[in-house]
């Protein structure tokens, strides 16, 4: 048995979480892809995967299993790519993850010259705001704001800067002015956001000389869309804190205008991905394209 295109053909298994669309991907028989996961499981003295009629599980062993061929096959492609020739150029299987609102406005609106550039890699977006396990859910990498704590086995590369900017409409300011230090916040309300892994709204944050204020908004409604929370706050609904980069095009526009531009909490954005000796291409490859997309719409480097 080769045992290289056995941990390929696994890795593709576990992916799809089909034996049919992984030998389709691979371009083999299912019949070859079955027989070659068993043979692995024979030769591991492991059950990696459990079958049933409608679903296949990955046991506890399978995880683990999983983890290090994704490891040690990335780590092959990356060597590879170190030698000048095709060898070096992104290919297949290449899953990011990264929050909704950055997808939706920074990303996938230039995607496609990615993959033009890119044109043997299999892209699979994910656009979700809980974090994300790397490793255990198969993603090669993701964005992400703020630090990574775990250093140990991640790596976390800046890829710009924003600021968690605070805003309010022209009309909500000639009704209720507009703040100009945190104090004045306890005489304004705002546009709740709701954080479905807490089941409560976000808490604002701000810069002080005595460091980071925490404020607790009063909220006369709200949302758990980001496009819904910013067309709230174009109607004059109430403040808003938002990412920088979301709302640019509204402020250019004086659609909505900055408030506390000075108490504003720095948020910059990383991607992260597996600790490995060598950096896969197709990580290498996004990595330098998003910095250079996110760097074009950034107001803070």
């Amino acid at each position: 048995m080769d045992k290289l295109e056995a941990m390929r053909v696994y890795r593709h298994v576990v992916e799809t979480q089909s034996f049919s669309r992984a030998s389709e991907l691979l371009g083999l028989p299912r019949s070859t892809v079955s027989r070659m996961i068993k043979d692995l499981e024979n030769s591991l003295a492991v059950q990696l995967l459990q079958r049933t009629t409608r679903k296949l599980n990955v046991t506890s062993d399978g995880q683990n299993y999983y983890a290090e061929c994704k490891k040690i096959l990335g780590d092959i492609a990356a060597l590879e790519s170190s030698f000048p020739g095709k060898a070096g150029q992104p290919r297949g299987r290449f899953k990011i993850g990264m929050p909704q609102s950055l997808a939706r406005h920074c990303i996938l609106p230039g995607v496609a010259e990615f993959l033009e550039r890119y044109p043997e890699l299999e892209l699979i977006l994910c656009s979700s705001d809980r974090v994300v396990d790397l490793i255990q859910e198969g993603f090669d990498c993701v964005i992400r704001t703020g630090s990574v704590e775990d250093s140990t086995t991640l790596v976390a590369r800046q890829l710009a800067q924003f600021k968690w900017s605070v805003l309010a409409s022209p009309q909500y300011i000639a009704r209720h002015g507009k703040p100009a230090r945190i104090e004045d916040l306890k005489n304004h309300h705002a546009v709740g956001y709701l954080t479905h892994s807490t089941g409560r709204t976000t808490e604002w944050s701000f810069i002080d000389k005595d460091g980071v204020v925490p404020v607790r908004m009063k909220e006369t409604l709200t949302v758990d869309d980001t496009d819904a929370y910013i067309q709230a706050g174009l109607q004059g609904i109430g403040l808003i804190r938002v990412a920088s980069y979301l709302v640019k095009p509204y402020v250019e526009a004086g659609e909505l205008l900055p408030c506390l531009e000075e108490h504003a909490v720095d948020m910059p954005l990383f991607l992260v991905y597996p600790q490995s000796r060598h950096v896969s291409p197709a990580v290498r490859a996004f990595y330098d394209w998003s910095k250079m997309v996110l760097g074009m719409q950034a107001v803070e480097r």
